[in-house]
């Protein structure tokens, strides 16, 4: 059997759209050193470090060779991962596979993004190949305006439902200290008053482009229990990607295709002896790039029946005093440094877990915790957390 895996140290940046005061490695070390100071250890502590961000987004290659010093990986081992969308939580999980293998005790995982030095728009665009990526030529946008209007025909959802998610998500980011768009929206009329992107994507339904890291220190069992009294579980790591391209939930006009959300769900669930994901799961922090998409996700991770999330909006069950609140941290739409994303998924549901989210910690009492990962190529990663094993 394995050793068992927590999550012994968190660390984030402030996250902006631009941080001009510091270079790529100082801004990575500085969620780094604050994984380091929540978990009382030292660098030397520290048995192997992994790495992840998108490296066309800024133009840098292998841009973990220039932080060695920062992060203190020098004559560490390690690994530089790259997954697209899911980077952040592909690393989460290639440091707790290491970790419960007992190749070693402790590890360093960080999710890096610093967007402000590159053209992240004509990264993505230019990375679809003309032969079967012409669905998706129009970039993310796009593609997930498309979405948005497949969701509305399929399921009755209006515009005003998206509304009520980005006024839930501004609240929690409003709370949360290291959140990028920090808006103080009061109505559903001011998010129906921003610009349409592509109808009937709004600008305000849709992810900013930040720039921020975030770091987890990853600990076997006996070394966790010595370094906190608070050790977060992974209890499982379920990783599903399947094809055809497709940048999100929809895509299948059919509706005769399962998707790589509900099959990772589905596993994850069957895996841990859970029967009803709303009861049995005390929240989660789901990967949203826009709004329309997080409802669509409350219908793949079987939180509600099909063509139903909106009903969940409408009745505030994922609101953060709700029955089963959704990305109190502000979630995606708030905060999106790429390579970050998901691995702040995973540190907000620790948060959570730990009872250390502050003012934006939910009411509900949180043992259990789901964090999730959305990558283009049809790639779905789900972390569950757990208070104790």
């Amino acid at each position: 059997m394995g050793n068992r895996v927590a999550i012994v140290g968190i660390g984030q940046t402030y996250h902006k759209s631009n941080r001009k005061d510091v270079t790529q490695p100082e801004m990575v070390a500085e969620a780094v050193r604050a994984a380091l100071t929540d978990a009382q250890m030292k660098p030397k502590d520290v048995e192997a470090v992994f790495t992840s961000n998108m490296e066309t987004f800024e133009g840098m290659y292998l841009p973990d060779h220039m932080m060695v010093d920062e992060v203190g990986a020098f004559m560490k081992p390690g690994l530089k991962v790259n997954t697209g969308g899911t980077t952040g939580a592909s690393v989460v999980e290639e440091g707790f596979h290491f970790v419960a293998s007992g190749l070693f005790d402790t590890a360093l995982v960080i999710g890096f993004e610093k967007q402000d030095c590159g053209d992240t728009t004509a990264a993505i665009t230019a990375a679809v190949t003309p032969v079967w990526g012409k669905g998706v030529a129009t970039g993310a946008i796009g593609e997930f305006a498309k979405q948005a209007l497949t969701y509305m025909q399929k399921t009755g959802a209006k515009e005003e439902h998206a509304a009520m998610i980005r006024l839930k998500a501004d609240k929690g980011a409003c709370k949360n200290p290291y959140a990028h768009l920090k808006l103080g929206l009061k109505s559903i009329e001011e998010v129906l008053n921003s610009g349409y992107l592509v109808w009937p994507l709004r600008l305000l339904d849709f992810c900013p482009q930040s720039v921020g890291a975030c770091a987890l220190i990853l600990a076997s069992e006996h070394k966790a229990k010595k370094i906190t009294k608070k050790p977060v579980w992974i209890a499982d790591v379920v990783t599903v990607h399947q094809e055809p391209f497709r940048a999100g939930s929809f895509g299948d006009p059919t509706g005769t295709e399962e998707y790589s959300q509900d099959i990772a769900a589905e596993r994850l669930y069957k895996r841990n002896g859970i029967t009803n994901p709303t009861k049995d799961i005390c929240m989660a922090e789901i990967y949203e790039p826009s709004n329309w998409e997080e409802m669509s996700h409350y219908e793949h991770y079987h939180f509600c029946e099909k063509n139903e999330g909106w009903k969940m909006v409408e009745k505030g069950i994922t609101e953060m005093e709700g029955a089963f609140p959704v990305n109190p941290s502000g979630g995606v739409i708030a905060t999106n440094p790429i390579g970050a994303t998901p691995t702040i998924r995973v540190a907000e549901a620790a948060l959570q877990v730990r009872g250390d989210a502050g003012e934006h910690q939910v009411t509900r009492d949180v043992h259990t915790a789901m964090a999730t990962a959305l990558g283009g190529p049809n790639w779905t990663v789900v972390t569950l957390l757990k208070r104790s094993l």
